[in-house]
């Protein structure tokens, strides 16, 4: 009896689920196995010329990391979205794809510097991530202190419908913006070279523009699309609203146009993509752990087939031609261990480090030139330029950042913080979603008049898809887009509580009852006589 009361009581964890467990230990086995040894070995026994030296051995040990890190998010039972989201593209992008690049001997971007600056390079991500460990680990046993009087009376931030009918206007505004500028929606479904040549002519006053542009394009349909999917998914009664889903249909037609895999990045595909996953099945252990595992195969299978829609035909650059298995890591834009060994012999050649100057140019990316003499340029084209490539605009990963702006020691610092943030939103994603679902499935009216639920069901499945992006690099070609969801978010987020909602009387039956501090009088019982029970009340009124 004790057991299933605790089972079903609201808030609490939910460890004890049979069949979450037993799949769990049905997949441990083979999946650890596969991530953590088959693949890898696979990747590592292919015939090539490159050298067994510490880099293959590091890159060996940073994919048997990330790979028991990621079964680890895959089989939890707990939906941690931004950890698995950083745990998925460090063990294709900072571990197989590294991995198979020195078996062959063949890099998509040429490493210039020594041998050596490769080693540390190679060491520098294993670093970044057990600090990134570290920091999720302290998020973890964190005092409750605060947490307990502070976060419990803070309201949460919701979406009022009203602010998410304005946002759907200024989605439609803005897409139908950019589609005007690109004279209509045939060019979203034919190449992106031609979308950043048309924008490119029709934005004369700088790259920041039509990035602006195309990021107002495309942010602000997304997350209306996001915080409707939510609305339908917890609410009875916007299903039965005929605005509601029409204005979905709407921003689904809008989003197909303007975020479809073939005229966007496809690491923006994945930020679309996870983000609608997550916000559509909140709870859905099942579709997690797809997500995750699916990850793997997409990035390894998939991705090389859409970047043939990336350039026209002929344009594309020059690639070497391979036999093998593992051509798609190194022929495609895997390039991020090369890049941070590019950016250590960077630093190292004399440039030396930024101390913050790097991150202060990121933070204050809408500052024009032209007011800010001297503003530092993105990372991967001040690396690439250096390194004399024709195509400067190169990957700047996130180690490669930090490790610019504050050597190691910052940069281990800088994952740290990382891993806290993450495990922190991590964890209140899972609160929010479990509180919500704690209410089931019966209708209310505070529920109902509340609109989508609160900002974090949305705002962190979308910094999970997006985290892609941000670990890639660089920072700086990402806040673009980033400014413009944290102005959106703020708009249709709202601190204040109604005052129906603090006066529906449903709401009082699910709170405890506040004891009366007066003692209440003594009836007379059994034993008692009727002069002795008046005698026992009468002190009691004169008190």
């Amino acid at each position: 009896m004790s057991t299933g009361a605790r089972a079903s009581a609201p808030g609490q964890r939910f460890a004890a689920t049979a069949p979450r467990a037993v799949l769990s230990r049905a997949l441990a086995v083979p999946l650890v196995a596969a991530l953590v040894a088959v693949l890898p070995a696979a990747v590592a026994t292919q015939p090539g010329p490159g050298p067994h030296d510490a880099a293959y051995w590091l890159q060996s040990a940073t994919c048997a990391y990330s790979g028991t890190r990621l079964a680890a998010m895959v089989l939890t039972a707990h939906r941690r979205l931004i950890q698995g989201a950083f745990w998925l593209f460090c063990y294709i992008a900072m571990g197989i794809a590294p991995l198979a690049q020195t078996v062959l001997d063949s890099t998509p971007t040429p490493v210039v510097g020594p041998r050596a600056d490769t080693v540390l390079a190679s060491a520098l991500v294993l670093a970044g991530l057990v600090a990134f460990d570290v920091g999720a680990l302290l998020a973890r046993h964190r005092p409750p202190l605060r947490s307990r009087m502070h976060e419990h009376h803070r309201p949460a931030a919701v979406v009022r419908p009203r602010r998410l009918y304005a946002l759907c206007v200024l989605a439609l505004a803005g897409s139908g913006l950019l589609i005007a500028r690109l004279d209509g929606p045939g060019v979203f479904f034919s190449n992106r070279q031609e979308i950043s040549e048309t924008l490119g002519g029709t934005e004369a006053a700088s790259q920041a523009g039509s990035a602006f542009l195309r990021g107002f394009g495309t942010v602000p349909a997304l997350l209306a699309l996001l915080f409707l999917t939510r609305w339908l998914v917890v609410s009875r009664a916007a299903r039965r609203r005929p605005l509601v889903p029409v204005l979905w249909l709407v921003m689904l037609a809008l989003n197909t146009v303007v975020n479809n895999p073939v005229s966007n990045p496809r690491y923006w595909f994945l930020t679309v993509l996870f983000s609608l996953l997550f916000t559509a099945f909140p709870r859905s252990p099942v579709m997690y752990r797809a997500a995750l595992a699916t990850g793997v195969a997409v990035a390894l299978v998939v991705f090389p087939f859409a970047d043939r829609f990336r350039y026209e035909e002929g344009t594309d650059r020059p690639r070497q031609a391979t036999d093998s298995l593992l051509e798609p890591l190194t022929m495609k834009d895997y390039d991020q261990s090369g890049m941070l060994a590019n950016t250590v012999t960077f630093v190292e050649s004399g440039e030396g480090h930024s101390y913050g100057r790097q991150l202060a140019g990121t933070a204050l990316f809408f500052v024009p030139r032209s007011v800010w003499d001297g503003k530092p340029h993105d990372p991967g084209t001040r690396v690439g330029t250096w390194m004399g490539m024709p195509y400067p605009n190169l990957s700047s990963p996130l180690w490669a950042e930090l490790w610019l702006d504050f050597g190691p020691l910052g940069m281990a610092l800088g994952f740290a913080a990382v891993g806290y943030g993450a495990a922190r939103a991590d964890r209140r994603y899972a609160r929010r979603t479990a509180e919500e679902a704690a209410a089931g499935p019966r209708p209310s009216r505070r529920r109902d008049r509340a609109g989508p639920g609160n900002v974090a069901a949305v705002a962190v499945p979308l910094v999970a898809g997006y985290s892609f992006i941000l670990l890639r690099g660089s920072l700086l070609q990402a806040m673009g887009r980033v400014a413009i969801a944290v102005l959106c978010l703020l708009f249709v987020t709202s601190f204040r509580q109604d005052r129906q909602d603090r006066q529906d009387p449903r709401d009082r039956q699910d709170r405890p009852l506040r004891r009366d501090r007066r003692p209440a009088p003594r009836r007379a019982g059994p034993l008692q006589g009727p002069g002795r029970g008046r005698e026992r009340a009468e002190p009691d009124r004169a008190r």
